[in-house]
């Protein structure tokens, strides 16, 4: 049962990483918490290397590295930038699209192809999206549905969820030619080097506004680490898709989070949005 306790830690931990780095978005750009994400990760992720070691690699292993580094390197931004737009609560959530839309990509990708069950998953996933704005629904039948696509921010994060739909298979391919902790790793290492000369074109922050969210930027780059590390622990006693699954439940976490730390509204139909898109990816895990 142990693996439980480290699966339910990795959707802990990521939702204080979102925690962390909505409150550094307060006065720093998107860019620049990108870039600290991954840099501050690096010097607790970095030491497990010297104990896993680096297996052998191949052409496939760089091939993913590169195309893989470069969509997330891109989707990290948008991520960022989503949250820094709109609430948590609302934002958050639309991360659980990217099972659905993984069953559009990995028949394409990997030959793999969807089940009832994983169909009537996607349903839930979008029921649930539903309620997240239902509040709007006497203005019209598809209102919450078109509050998501008017919203910047939960806009935003579909669009993160579909690269994520093709990092996802990108990442399988990368684990398969080397190994699930170097993989890791490694494309950490990747978007700390690819975003720096991004961050230092389109940031301009003074040192006292660096400073002054000095508490965030650090907890965003533990976290991030501990998100990491409790997710690889747990992937050697169970299924990838099964730890993913419960890495979603994070969702939940963040529409509290969003509602005792920035006073965001709509708590009750917020949540019950969220639990449905959840159990929706839970559904499509055991599919």
């Amino acid at each position: 049962m142990i693996y439980l306790v480290f699966a339910f830690l990795t959707a802990l931990f990521e939702s204080l990483k979102d925690l962390s780095g909505k409150f550094g978005l307060g006065r720093l750009d998107e860019f620049f918490i990108a870039w600290v994400m991954s840099a501050l990760a690096l010097p607790i992720l970095l030491p497990i290397l010297f104990v896993t070691g680096i297996p052998e690699l191949n052409a496939s292993f760089w091939k993913a590295l590169l195309a893989g580094g470069a969509l997330n390197a891109v989707s990290l931004v948008l991520y960022m930038r989503a949250i820094r737009m709109s609430d948590l609560s609302i934002t958050i959530p639309m991360i659980t699209f990217t099972p659905m839309f993984l069953l559009i990509t990995s028949p394409f990708m990997l030959g793999e192809y969807p089940s009832a069950v994983g169909v009537a998953g996607v349903l839930l996933i979008v029921g649930g999206s539903y309620m997240l704005n239902i509040k709007v629904r006497g203005e019209g039948f598809l209102e919450p549905f078109k509050k998501l696509v008017v919203d910047p921010g939960p806009r935003l994060m579909l669009l993160v969820a579909f690269i994520w739909s093709f990092t996802a298979n990108i990442d399988k391919i990368g684990v398969q030619n080397s190994s699930p902790i170097f993989w890791s790793v490694a494309m950490t290492c990747f978007l700390a080097v690819a975003l720096f000369p991004v961050m230092l074109k389109f940031s301009d922050h003074s040192r006292e506004d660096i400073r002054k969210q000095a508490k965030p930027l650090i907890a965003l780059g533990v976290f991030n680490a501990l998100t990491f590390v409790t997710q690889m622990i747990a992937i050697n006693f169970i299924f990838v898709a099964y730890v993913i699954s419960i890495k979603r439940g994070s969702a939940i976490l963040s529409v509290f989070w969003g509602y005792f730390f920035f006073n965001e509204k709509g708590l009750r139909e917020r949540l019950l949005g969220v639990i449905i898109m959840v159990a929706g990816v839970f559904l499509i895990t055991l599919s």
